[in-house]
């Protein structure tokens, strides 16, 4: 049966056309349409198989989509969760999943998370709200538009079990200003800020780095050198630009970054822009990751593999190739077992170490936060550069800003996702000072008083007065909003991981140290060889690249070849996509996406499009 307290995922409220009875344990890869989520907490067979190929320990996403890449591979997976909820550190919580989750950090009975704060107002449970009205993402993320999970999204129509909505609208925070950053070449010609210099020379810049690595003449002598230096030398930048380059469109959390990831990263962003319309990511509703999570657990599970929530690995034997769960049951592995390092049993040995920290503050807030919305939007990123806080920030600090339009608040809330990789306490308190900036901004955007204030009004191209939102003036800086925001729930905690923020897409950080001579990577002690592997907890990259990444190499581990991975061939005959599984009922809302037709759009040739 479905956990009362979890919140129901899209996939879950949408009616099945199939039974779970019809699908025969011959694997057909024409089967398009997944059981509900209730078939998989209550998996068919009822029993644990005697033997499977591999041992799937944690449903969090580099699991799941492993899971599912193995399935329809042809091996046989059992995938277990010591939780009740599927996700582990992808997760989406209600606020009282919430209260025991921060429970279990503190007890120590979470592995790889450290000192977690949480808390909660009295207007949640007994209040104006419901526990599971909130939808709050451990690990949340962004989709870019071009990117190797949404083609496999694609490809194995985990696609049709999922809402996305789209999200353009990017903030940069500099001088007690946010200043919404310019990424078209209409809006770049269009900036009345932007010297005419300026703006040539960031279009040139755009040009170059859309295929960078073919010209290596330009780069070459600058690869063991920040990008900062590479962007003033070569196309004589402004700080503003620079800025907005690496932190906004980049999405880097350092300024050192080298300048070959630099450029890959801001490429990232310039592809994916306009691939689908006017926007350069989507992020899926109800919930981030842990939805994704629970789609590919479908797509497994119609594939043939079985689930068992509430359950967890207490040892495994190399030698037998045995594995012994916590409610006594054992099954043999013929190939590997592959293991979070959030879920590993007592005594293991060679997990990764978690040398990384991730610090995030997440707040639930009385307001709507509209104002840093697109146009018919419901999310935004802000960041915040170096030196931009009150507290001398190293590093930048990311802040997703989702509301209620994306079905994981009520109406009139919204929730603020900070991330920071500074270490120790100096990262809190960037956290907490991004908050503060966040708090004041939005405060003094909504107060009634500002519309008295003439200098702080524009007038649209149809004549209509609006604020001058996000782009903060001077008029502002000296303003003291006469309310306090009120914050619904705060959670701090702090995450190791052992993935660095910089080179997701780069496989190597992902390489798996294989035995070398006698020194053999064992669960147990005492064992002759490993049969084990580990993998990779979520990084602070706010995209989902180091997710797919992760899979592939972990899948070719196992089989010896990525060739398999998810190289499905669905008949011309199946079912034809229920586009009401990815398109909400209000067909102005520009956000949702047909992902059936428009994503095989070719994408807009950015070179034609920006010649001087």
């Amino acid at each position: 049966m479905i956990n009362a307290e979890r919140r129901r995922s899209m996939a879950e409220r949408r009616p099945s056309t199939l039974n779970r009875s019809s699908f025969s344990a011959e694997r057909k890869s024409s089967i398009a349409v997944v059981p509900h989520l209730a078939g998989i907490e209550d998996p068919l067979p009822e029993t644990t198989p005697d033997t499977v190929d591999v041992v799937l320990v944690g449903t969090g996403l580099v699991e799941s989509i492993l899971a599912a890449a193995l399935s329809w591979q042809g091996s046989s997976v059992l995938q277990i969760d010591s939780n009740s909820y599927y996700g582990d550190t992808s997760a989406t919580l209600t606020i009282d999943q919430l209260k025991q989750w921060v429970q279990d950090v503190n007890k120590s009975n979470l592995k790889c998370y450290e000192n977690a704060k949480l808390h909660i107002s009295s207007n949640i449970g007994r209040g104006l709200y419901k526990s599971r009205e909130f939808g709050i993402d451990l690990s949340p993320k962004i989709l870019f538009a071009k990117s190797d999970l949404l083609s496999i999204l694609l490809k194995s129509r985990v696609h049709q079990y999922l809402e996305f909505q789209s999200l353009s609208n990017f903030h940069t925070y500099e001088n007690d200003s946010f200043e919404r950053l310019t990424n078209t070449k209409q809006e770049i010609f269009t900036n009345p800020s932007l010297p005419l210099m300026t703006k040539r020379n960031l279009m040139k810049f755009i040009k170059f780095v859309l295929n960078w690595e073919t010209q290596a003449e330009v780069w070459e002598m600058y690869r063991d050198k920040p990008v900062a230096a590479f962007l003033v030398d070569k196309f004589k930048l402004e700080k503003a630009q620079v800025y907005e380059l690496i932190f906004s469109i980049g999405l880097c959390y350092n300024i050192d970054v080298k300048t070959p990831e630099a450029l890959q990263r801001i490429r990232r962003y310039l592809t994916s822009f306009d691939v689908y319309g006017p926007f350069p990511v989507l992020y899926s509703k109800y919930g981030g990751p842990g939805e994704l999570s629970q789609g590919f657990c479908r797509s497994a599970a119609v594939a043939g593999a079985t689930y068992k929530l509430n359950e967890s690995l207490v040892s495994y034997d190399p030698d037998t190739k045995i594995a012994i769960f916590g409610d006594g049951s054992k099954v043999g592995v013929t190939e590997k077992v592959v293991i979070a390092p959030t879920q590993c049993p007592e005594n293991s040995r060679n997990v990764p170490k978690q040398k990384y920290e991730v610090q995030r503050l997440t707040c639930v807030v009385d307001k709507p936060c509209s104002e840093w919305f697109g146009e018919g939007e419901y999310s935004s990123v802000v960041v915040f550069p170096p030196n931009s806080l009150k507290s001398g920030n190293r590093q930048a600090v990311q802040a997703l800003i989702m509301g209620a339009g994306s079905d994981v608040c009520p109406t009139g809330t919204s929730v603020w996702y900070l991330t920071s990789t500074e270490s120790g306490p100096r990262g809190e308190m960037d956290l907490d000072a991004a908050l503060g900036a966040l708090e004041e901004s939005i405060m003094r955007e909504s107060s009634a008083d500002i519309e008295n204030d003439e200098g702080i009004m524009e007038v649209d191209n149809s004549g209509h007065m609006t604020l001058n939102s996000v782009k903060l003036g001077q008029s502002f800086k000296e303003y003291i909003p006469r309310e306090k925001l009120q914050i619904l729930v705060k959670l701090y905690f702090k995450q190791l991981t052992s993935t660095p923020p910089f080179e997701v897409v780069d496989s190597s950080i992902f390489d798996i140290n294989e035995p070398v001579g006698s020194e053999l990577k064992k669960l147990i002690p005492g064992a002759s060889d490993n049969g084990v592997l580990y993998t990779p907890l979520p990084s602070a990259e706010i995209s989902y690249d180091e997710a797919i990444t992760a899979a592939r190499m972990l899948f070719q581990k196992i089989v010896g070849s990525d060739d398999d991975f998810f190289d499905l061939d669905f008949d011309d005959e199946d079912e034809q996509i229920d586009e009401s599984a990815v398109v909400d009922d209000d067909e102005d809302d520009k956000m949702n996406m047909t992902l059936d037709v428009e994503m095989s759009v070719e994408p807009v040739d950015f070179a034609g499009e920006m010649e001087i």
